[in-house]
Formats: structure tokens, sequence, C-alpha cells
């Protein structure tokens, strides 16, 4: 019974951690985009804090990605992958494909201003 009650603690702590992370780094997130004057829109912003909450529980639990063909990056520009890198190397664990996919979050949400 006992070990039932430290599991919960501890899934409880990680949550809470995992909440404290997203909201930190959504924030963040925010003011780059903010000083770039680019502007998500309400289902960008969805998918954006749905895509940060499984990268911060991938950095604390260490699900690796699945393998990703950077190919399908070439035409990102460098001002979003240097974004996504900023983004990324606030959490630990992280690889930089992580950086790709999150990219994408930005050069969609750019183009609500072209």
């Amino acid at each position: 019974m006992a070990d039932k009650a430290v599991s919960a603690s501890g899934e409880d702590d990680r949550g809470a951690l995992s909440a404290a992370l997203t909201e930190k780094v959504l924030a963040e997130i925010m003011n780059m985009l903010e000083a770039r004057g680019i502007q998500a829109n309400p289902v960008q912003e969805q998918m954006l804090n749905s895509h940060v909450r499984a990268m911060v529980m991938r950095s604390l639990t260490g699900e690796p990605l699945p393998e990703i063909d950077k190919s399908l990056f070439d035409e990102i520009s460098a001002d979003s992958m240097v974004m996504a890198e900023k983004v990324v190397n606030l959490l630990d664990n992280l690889p930089i494909e992580e950086a790709y996919l999150l990219s994408v979050h930005f050069e969609v949400a750019k183009d609500n201003n072209a």
C-alpha cells in the first residue's frame, strides 16, 4: 500500500513540475513571438500548447521521438529554427529533432502576418 502512495506522490510531483515547466516554456515562446510581431491564432495556440506539454513530458521521462527526416524541414526559416532551438535548450534531455518539429509552429504562425 505504501508503494502506491509513493508512486502516486511521485506522479503528482511530476505532474506539478510538468505544468510549471510548460507554463514557463509557453511564456518564453509568447515573448519570442511577440518580440517578432508574430501572432498565432487560437487553433495554432492550442496546437502549440499541446506540443509543448508533450515536449516537456518527454524531457522529464526521457521518452524518445521517432526518427525524423530533417530534409522535410528544409523550407523552415532560420529565424523559426533559432527560436525553436532556444526553446528546446530551456529543457533537459531533448534532442535537436524537437526543434525541427517545434519550428513548424512558428513558421505557420508567421503566415498569419503575411
